[in-house]
């Protein structure tokens, strides 16, 4: 059961509460682009809202990669009209591990691994142009991979390109929003998300 939506200026036994809570995915019908982050934090949780803590650039990225026409905010949850924003734009957001925690490391290996499974069944299921996983660690635990580089991967999953793409989270000091930004707007023209960057003139 998904947890209910809150309203933010959580304590922090608030915030524990919601430890092992799920968060509903977000699925466009048709879907272009499924985001797959590692798990839920507890924030997130708390307003059944991915990457929704304060100070996580999944959304500011977006925006600045023109993937939305505005930041959104999800400190609250996301509004009505966001949510169907995202939709219409034919984006998805998952995760390879599906309950709250305070932070990913506090997974296993075997944790991680396990969610390759439901992920795959759900891409053959929705079938998205590009699956974009948020966090090189987890690709490369996930997918039994220690080679893998961020971007494009040699291999499909369930017919769909996957792709590895850097984590947003505010932990993750090599990235900033723009190289962020960078990396989602690739993701995003392969997945007809934004249009194809013109061939430059001979």
């Amino acid at each position: 059961m998904a947890a209910s939506r809150r309203s933010p200026g959580f304590t922090r036994a608030e915030l524990e509460s919601f430890r092992g809570a799920r968060v509903d995915d977000l699925i466009a019908d048709p879907l272009r682009l499924l985001f797959v982050g590692i798990n839920p934090g507890l924030w997130t949780a708390a307003v059944n809202t991915h990457f929704a803590r304060p100070g996580n650039r999944f959304w500011p990225a977006l925006h600045l990669a023109g993937i939305t026409p505005h930041e959104i905010t999800a400190g609250h949850g996301l509004s009505d009209t966001d949510r169907q924003l995202l939709l219409d734009g034919g984006i998805g957001i998952t995760n390879l591990v599906p309950y709250a925690t305070a932070r990913a490391d506090e997974l296993t290996r075997a944790q991680v691994r396990a969610g390759v499974g439901p992920l795959t069944d759900m891409v053959a299921r929705t079938r998205p142009r590009v699956v974009a996983v948020l966090g090189i660690t987890a690709h490369r635990q996930a997918f039994a991979d220690r080679s893998a580089t961020v971007g494009r991967q040699p291999r499909l999953l369930a017919g769909a390109e996957l792709w590895v793409l850097p984590n947003p989270s505010g932990l993750n000091a090599h990235e900033t929003v723009q190289s962020l930004a960078a990396a989602y707007r690739e993701a995003a023209r392969a997945a007809g998300v934004l249009p194809e960057s013109p061939t430059p003139q001979d």
